[in-house]
C-alpha cells in the first residue's frame, strides 16, 4: 500500500508583521486564510496608529494578534513577537503579499525531505506586473564577493520576465524576508534576527549564520506568491537607501571571513562613494547625503559589530568568488 503523505499544516505559523497596514490586510489576508489550510495565522502588530488591530478583531476574530508597545521595525518586531509563537515552522510573510493555491505543499515537502534545510523561499512575482519577478527575492538570493546581494530574476534594477526558467528547487545563499519559511529551532539556534538592523537585509545576515551552522537555505519555484513591494518604504525612499547601505556594511563586517574583510569593506566604501557621486550628478542631494549618513552610522556601531563578529567568526566560512558589480556594469550581464 502506498503511504499517503501528511498534508497537515497544523505545525505551521503564518506570521504577518503589521504597521499601519489595514489596507494591505483587508486586501491580502483573505488569500492567506483561503490557501493556508489548517496553519495558524498570526499578526504581530508593531504599535500601529491606524485601525488595524480593531479591524482585525472585528472582522477576523480567528486571527491571533501579538501586540507590541512600540514600532520595532522588521527585525525587532519579528524577534519580539515570535517569542510567543510555538509552532514548529514559521512563515515570515509581508502584509502586501497575495499567496496562491497550494503554496504550502512544496514548502512542507522540502522540509520533510531534508531535516538539514533550515529556510525556504518560494518564487516571488510582482503583484502589479505578474509576468515579472519582484525585486525582493525573485528566484532566490545570492551574494557576490563584495557583499552585494542579488537574485535569480533580479540583478540590481534589471528584472526578468518569468518564463519558467526558475521553476526549479535549488540551494540558495539567502531567502527573502518578504516570504521566509524557517524552522523555529533553527531560527532561535542561529540567534534570530539582529534587531540593530531595524529593517532590510537582516534576513541575509540570518541566512549567513544558518550556513555557518551547516544548515541549508532553499528556493522552490513550485510555490509562488505575489508581492506589491515598497509597502512600508518605497524603493526610492531615503530611509530605505540608508538602511540598505548601512546594513550591507553591517553584514559584511559581522560575517565575512578573516582579515580580508578589511579589503572588502574598503572596496565597498569606494563603490558606495561612486553611488553617492552618481546621485550628486543627478541632482539628488538627499540620496547622496543619505549614503554619507549610512556610513556614519556604521562607524558609530563599530564596537557592537566587532563584538558580534568575534562571536560569529569561530564558525564563519568563505562563500563568494565573483563580483556582480563587474558582471553587471562592465560585462553588461543583466540575467542570472
Amino acid at each position: 500500500m502506498t503511504a499517503v503523505p501528511n498534508t497537515s499544516f497544523s505545525n505551521f505559523a503564518i506570521v504577518i508583521l503589521n504597521w499601519n497596514g489595514q489596507q494591505f490586510l483587508s486586501q491580502f489576508l483573505p488569500s492567506v486564510i483561503q490557501h493556508s489550510e489548517d496553519a495558524t495565522i498570526y499578526v504581530i502588530d508593531n504599535a500601529s496608529t491606524d485601525n488595524s488591530v480593531v479591524w482585525l478583531t472585528e472582522n477576523y476574530p480567528e486571527i491571533k494578534i501579538v501586540s507590541l508597545k512600540e514600532n520595532k521595525g522588521y527585525a525587532g518586531g519579528y524577534q519580539e513577537g515570535l517569542k510567543v509563537i510555538h509552532e514548529d515552522f514559521y512563515c515570515l510573510l509581508n502584509s502586501d503579499i497575495e499567496v496562491t493555491k497550494n503554496w504550502l505543499f512544496s514548502i512542507k515537502k522540502l522540509f520533510d525531505l531534508d531535516q538539514n534545510i533550515a529556510a525556504i523561499q518560494p518564487k516571488i512575482l510582482d503583484y502589479k506586473n505578474q509576468n515579472y519577478f519582484e525585486y525582493a527575492g525573485a528566484g532566490g538570493g545570492f551574494m557576490d564577493k563584495f557583499g552585494y546581494p542579488y537574485c535569480r530574476g533580479r540583478i540590481f534594477d534589471s528584472i526578468e520576465k518569468d518564463e519558467g526558467q526558475y521553476n526549479d528547487e535549488i540551494p540558495v545563499f539567502w531567502a527573502s524576508g518578504a516570504c521566509l519559511f524557517i524552522r523555529k529551532n533553527n531560527f532561535w539556534d542561529a540567534g534570530g534576527l539582529d534587531v540593530d538592523y531595524f529593517a532590510h537585509q537582516e534576513e541575509i545576515d540570518l541566512c549567513w549564520r544558518l550556513h555557518n551552522q551547516g544548515k541549508k537555505v532553499f528556493y522552490t519555484g513550485k510555490s509562488q506568491v505575489l508581492h506589491v513591494g515598497g509597502g512600508s518604504l518605497s524603493y526610492n525612499n531615503p530611509r530605505k537607501t540608508f538602511l540598505n547601505f548601512r546594513n550591507s556594511l553591517f553584514t559584511i563586517l559581522k560575517n565575512h571571513k578573516g582579515v580580508s574583510v578589511v579589503y572588502i569593506l574598503f572596496v565597498r566604501m569606494l563603490l558606495d562613494g561612486v553611488a553617492a557621486l552618481r546621485f550628486l550628478l543627478q541632482g539628488n542631494l538627499k540620496q547622496c547625503y543619505t549614503i554619507f549618513k549610512a556610513h556614519l552610522s556604521f562607524y558609530v556601531h563599530l564596537p557592537v559589530l566587532l563584538n558580534k563578529r568575534k562571536k560569529i567568526q569561530k564558525k564563519t566560512r568563505k562563500y563568494f568568488s565573483k563580483s556582480i558589480v563587474f558582471d553587471y556594469f562592465v560585462k553588461k550581464k543583466r540575467n542570472y
